[in-house]
């Protein structure tokens, strides 16, 4: 069941009431003066167990407060981030001549763990300027519970050489790897076309009513079965 409210969609899977699952976009549902929050239309998501209130935040770049604030209307508490990939408008920092507000700021108003898959923790450090004592790094197949949800981490190169995928009760959340059409870039700093091959090959085999939700909304729909992107996506024909 999707439940839609004014900013953004909550999804509760039937089979687990606990889920708090809600999908933010860019420029729309925060950063709404922020002009570049509006071209490059980010996605963030918050993750948690609705029992415990602990939620974790998915790639909290443009306005880190504002999404603090978003959750705890909801009666949740941001413990952790989720880090998909380096790039400052996932996480903030100095990148390609943009300076964007990101987890710097948020860790200034939470004290919690970044979470990072062990090849970007140099890249994140770099981008941001955090503290690695901050920085908690993964590697692929890793499970992070937050609550009594539990967050299958999935190391997905290719973008970036850390870039990693989250798998959390039939939904895919998928950062700059896998869009609804097309994926990430390949052309960027640490970026490698045949990893980014490889990673796509592993997702396409995910269950196909596993949901994928990607890191930009680059699609006039926010987010659509596997089945769909794997028979539609033209990036498919292309592996």
């Amino acid at each position: 069941m999707v439940v839609e409210r004014t900013l953004g969609p909550v999804n509760i899977a039937p089979d687990n009431d606990r889920l708090y699952f809600r999908q933010f976009l860019s420029g729309r549902d925060f950063a709404q003066g922020d002009q570049l929050a509006q071209q490059m239309v980010n996605f963030v998501y918050a993750i948690g167990d609705r029992v415990t209130g602990d939620c974790v935040l998915v790639d909290p770049a443009y306005s880190p407060g504002e999404l603090i604030d978003l959750v705890a209307a909801d009666d949740m508490t941001v413990t952790g981030v989720l880090a998909t990939h380096y790039h400052a408008d996932h996480v903030g920092g100095s990148m390609m001549g943009l300076s964007i507000d990101g987890i710097t700021t948020l860790l200034d108003k939470v004290d919690c763990p970044i979470h990072v898959q062990s090849e970007e923790t140099e890249w994140v450090r770099k981008t941001t300027q955090i503290s690695p004592d901050h920085l908690v790094e993964h590697s692929s197949g890793d499970v992070l519970t937050v609550g009594q949800i539990d967050i299958t981490l999935l190391h997905t190169p290719g973008h970036t050489p850390g870039s990693q995928c989250f798998l959390v009760d039939g939904k895919l959340v998928a950062g700059d790897t896998l869009f609804l059409d097309g994926c990430g870039r390949t052309d960027l700093p640490g970026s490698d076309g045949n990893q980014m091959i490889e990673s796509l090959q592993r997702l396409a085999k995910v269950p196909g009513d596993t949901i994928l939700y990607p890191g930009h909304k680059y699609s006039e729909a926010s987010f659509s079965p596997m089945s769909h992107v794997v028979k539609h996506n033209y990036i498919f024909d292309a592996i």
